[in-house]
C-alpha cells in the first residue's frame, strides 16, 4: 500500500474514531446531565411542596392540586404509612384505590430520611416518570414526578445533529487529507530513496529536494547526517571499547570518568542511586561529596583499584567499587546493599523482639516453678501458682502460633482458598466469641453488615482471623463505649472492619501499628494480654487476598481499622 493510501486510510481511521468518540461522550454526558438536572429541579419543588405541606395539613389533597397545577408536575403526598392522601391526578375515589406507596424505592429512601429517585413506568398511570421523594418531618414524603418522554426528546435531537456534525467534518477531513497526502508522499519517497542508499553504504549520494517546511529541513538533515555519518563510525569504534567495560555489571550502577574527571557514562541504575539528573558528559563535582565515593575515584585515578567500600547517600547503603582504565580515567560500579542492611535490621529486631516477648513470661514460669518445688508451699498457693504458669505458657504459645502464621503466609506456604461466605454470620460468631470480654468491661459490641455485602468470597479462616483479631484488639483497648464490627461495599470490593470509641492512636503511631510487636503502649498492651502480632497477621491476610489495609484514629475519640477486600472470584 502506497504512502497516500496509508496517509487517507489513516486520517480516515482517526478522524472516524474521533467523530465516534465525541458522539458517545457527548450523548453520555448529555443523558447523565439532563437527568442530574431534573432530579435537582424536582428534588427542589419537592421540597417547596413539603414546606406548603407543613403549613397546611388539613387538605392535603387540595394542595397536591394545585402545587401539580402550579408546578406543571405529578405531585403526590404520602403520610408515614405509605398511605397516599394527596395526588394532582386522582382525587376522591380513584385516590382511595391507589395502592400504599411505603414501598416505592423512592417513598422508601426518604421515609428513611433522605432523598429518594426512582426512573420507571408509573403503576397508575403506565408512563415512564422520573420521581424526586423528600422527607416532611412528621407527616410523610412530598413526592414530585416528571414524564422522561421529554427528556428522551431532548436527547435523541441533540443525537441526531451531532452525529450529522461529525459526517460533515469526517467528510471535510478526508477532503484535506487526501489533498496533503499527495503533497507529502512524492519528497518522502526521494527521502526513502535516499535513505535507503545511505544504509546499503553509498555515502555518496546526497537529496536533491529544496522544500519549504520540516519536509525540506528533513532533506537538511538527511545531507548533514550522509556528512556525519564516516565521522561518527570512527567514534563509535573508541566508544566499543568504553562500552564492553560498562556491560560487565549488568545489574549495578556503572559510571565511566575520563582523563578529564568528566563523566561520559552512566547507566540509570547509577542516576537513580546517585540522584544525578545532569545530560553527559558532566564534571565529576556534580556526583555526591560523600568521603568513602571520593576516595574511592581518587585511587582509581592514581591506579588502585578500591573494592567493598561502602557509602551512604540519600538514605540508601551502595557498595563501591572503583577501577582505573587503562588509557585514563576510572569506572565505578555500585551495587545498592539497602535491602541487605534493611533485611539484617529486621532480624536483629525480631530477634531481639522475641527475646523481649517471651523474656516475662519464662521469668515468671521459672520463679513460680523454683516456689513449687519447696515442699512448704501451701496447696491454695500451690494452684494460684500453678495457675499463673498455666497463664504465662498459653501467652507463649500464642506468640509462638502467631509468629508461625506469620512465617507461614509471609514465605507464600498458604495461600487464600476463596469460597462464597455468609458474613453476617461470620460477624455475629466473632461478636458472640467477644461479647463476654467487652461485657465485663460495659462495652457495647454492634454489628453494621450492609446486605449488599451480606455474602462475599473470601477465604473463610482468614476471614474469621482477621474480624476476630480486630474485634480482640478494639475490645483489649477501649475502655468505654462501644465496639462496632461493620462492613459496606466499596468502590474496590467489600470494607470490614472494627470501629471503637477508644483512646485512639497518636497520628506519629498510625503508620507501624501494623509492624510485628510494634505497640503504642507496650506496657499497657502487655498487661492486656496482647501478642503484638495481631495488626501484623490482619495485614499480611488481607494482602494475600490482594487487598489492603488502613487505620485511621482520632485521640480521645477512637480508632477505625478497615480492611479493603476485592471482589474475588468465587
Amino acid at each position: 500500500m502506497r504512502l497516500t493510501q496509508r496517509l487517507l486510510l489513516g486520517a480516515l481511521v482517526v478522524v472516524g474514531f474521533l467523530a465516534l468518540s465525541i458522539t458517545v461522550v457527548v450523548d453520555r454526558q448529555l443523558t447523565e446531565r439532563l437527568s442530574e438536572d431534573a432530579t435537582t429541579f424536582l428534588s427542589r419543588e419537592a421540597r417547596l411542596v413539603g414546606d406548603l405541606w407543613v403549613r397546611d395539613t388539613l387538605f392535603p389533597d387540595s394542595l397536591a392540586d394545585r402545587s401539580g397545577a402550579a408546578l406543571g408536575r405529578r405531585v403526590t403526598l404520602v403520610r408515614t404509612d405509605g398511605v397516599v392522601v394527596g395526588d394532582s391526578e386522582f382525587d376522591d375515589a380513584p385516590l382511595a384505590r391507589l395502592q400504599n406507596h411505603a414501598q416505592r424505592p423512592e417513598v422508601a429512601a426518604a421515609l428513611s430520611g433522605g432523598t429518594g429517585t426512582s426512573r420507571r413506568p408509573s403503576p397508575s398511570t403506565g408512563d415512564e416518570e422520573l420521581y424526586v421523594a423528600v422527607p416532611v418531618t412528621g407527616l410523610g414524603v412530598a413526592r414530585v414526578s416528571l414524564p422522561t418522554a421529554s427528556l428522551d426528546q431532548v436527547i435523541t435531537t441533540a443525537r441526531r445533529d451531532v452525529g450529522t456534525a461529525a459526517f460533515i467534518a469526517l467528510l471535510a477531513a478526508l477532503a484535506i487529507a487526501f489533498l496533503f497526502s499527495r503533497s507529502v508522499s512524492r519528497p518522502v519517497e526521494e527521502l526513502r530513496d535516499v535513505a535507503q542508499a545511505l544504509a546499503d553504504g553509498d555515502l555518496a549520494r546526497r537529496p536533491t529536494l529544496r522544500a519549504p517546511g520540516e519536509v525540506g529541513d528533513l532533506a537538511v538533515a538527511l545531507r548533514r547526517l550522509a556528512e556525519q555519518l564516516s565521522a561518527r563510525l570512527r567514534a563509535l569504534e573508541a566508544d566499543e571499547t568504553l562500552l564492553v567495560q560498562l556491560t560487565e555489571s549488568l545489574n549495578e550502577g556503572v559510571i565511566a570518568v575520563d582523563t578529564h574527571q568528566q563523566v561520559v557514562r552512566i547507566n540509570e541504575t547509577a542516576r537513580r542511586l546517585l540522584g544525578a539528573h545532569a545530560p553527559l558528559p558532566f564534571a565529576v563535582d556534580q556526583l555526591p561529596r560523600e568521603v568513602a565515593l571520593r576516595d574511592a575515584l581518587l585511587a582509581a585515578f592514581a591506579g588502585e583499584t578500591t573494592e567493598g567500600a561502602e557509602v551512604v547517600i540519600s538514605g540508601r547503603t551502595l557498595n563501591v567499587t572503583a577501577r582505573p582504565l587503562h588509557e585514563g580515567g576510572a569506572v565505578l560500579a555500585l551495587f545498592d546493599l539497602t535491602r541487605v542492611r534493611r533485611l539484617e535490621a529486621v532480624r536483629r529486631d525480631f530477634v531481639a523482639n522475641v527475646s523481649h516477648e517471651l523474656r516475662t513470661p519464662l521469668t515468671i514460669v521459672g520463679g513460680f516453678a523454683e516456689t513449687l518445688a519447696d515442699a512448704d508451699v501451701g496447696l491454695d498457693d500451690r494452684r494460684q501458682f500453678a495457675e499463673r504458669i498455666l497463664g504465662n505458657t498459653r501467652r507463649m504459645q500464642r506468640i509462638v502460633d502467631d509468629l508461625l502464621d506469620l512465617s507461614r503466609i509471609e514465605s507464600g506456604g498458604w495461600v487464600p482458598n476463596p469460597t462464597a461466605i455468609g458474613l453476617t454470620a461470620m460477624a455475629a460468631d466473632v461478636a458472640a466469641a467477644a461479647r463476654d470480654a467487652a461485657a465485663a468491661k460495659g462495652l457495647a459490641l454492634t454489628l453494621e453488615i450492609d446486605p449488599a455485602v451480606s455474602t462475599i468470597h473470601a477465604d473463610a479462616t482468614a476471614l474469621r482471623q482477621i474480624l476476630g483479631n480486630l474485634v480482640d484488639n478494639a475490645v483489649r483497648h477501649t475502655a468505654a463505649g462501644s465496639v462496632t464490627l461493620f462492613a459496606r461495599p466499596h468502590e474496590r470490593g467489600v470494607a470490614v472492619g472494627v470501629r471503637d470509641t477508644g483512646v485512639g492512636i497518636a497520628a506519629e503511631h498510625l503508620p507501624r501499628i501494623f509492624e510485628r510487636f510494634y505497640r503504642v503502649d507496650p506496657g499497657r498492651s502487655r498487661e492486656q494480654g496482647g501478642t503484638g502480632l495481631g495488626l501484623a497477621i490482619v495485614k499480611h491476610l488481607v494482602e494475600a487476598h490482594g487487598g489492603r489495609v488502613r487505620a485511621e484514629s482520632v485521640v480521645g475519640e477512637g480508632t477505625t481499622i478497615t480492611a479493603l477486600l476485592p471482589p474475588l472470584a468465587g
